[in-house]
């Protein structure tokens, strides 16, 4: 897996909804209060990609995972996700919501849930709430137990 870093960057930053928008992911709340988004960058200072999460109480909401076009399939998409989640709360679970890259989560630990067994403060998530459609795959991220 290649190494990368991420720097934390403003919901209104331009590249970001750029990415955001040219991979269809949802911008229309990015600049609501509680998320935090990250720009990926290359040890030579590329940005490769973005991510984000979104703070649900104790829970997360993993959100705006997009690698740029020119450095995917790198597996650089498992660094980014590592790295976001990587400063959360070991005892609070990590949603996410996806309608395109469900077998891509699904490598990286996350399960399919069904929204019923969805705490209420991420189901109340803008994202979840509205913008997303109802077919979105909902997965939760699986812990390994220590």
């Amino acid at each position: 897996m290649s190494a990368i870093r991420l720097e934390q960057v403003a919901g209104n930053d331009v590249h970001l909804k750029l990415a955001l928008a040219d991979a269809h992911l949802p911008t229309d709340d990015i600049e609501d209060n509680g998320r935090t988004y990250f720009k990926a960058l290359s040890l030579d200072g590329r940005i490769i990609g973005f991510s984000g999460i979104e703070h649900c109480g104790d829970d997360h909401l993993l959100r705006s995972v997009v690698v740029l076009p020119d450095h995917r399939g790198q597996r650089l998409g498992d660094a980014l996700v590592e790295q976001t989640l990587a400063g959360l709360a070991p005892n609070g679970c990590v949603f996410l919501a996806t309608t395109s890259a469900a077998p891509f989560f699904a490598r990286l630990g996350f399960s399919e849930v069904q929204r019923d067994s969805v705490p209420a403060a991420v189901l109340a998530t803008r994202q979840l709430s509205s913008i997303c459609p109802s077919s979105a795959t909902i997965m939760k991220l699986i812990r390994p137990s220590t």
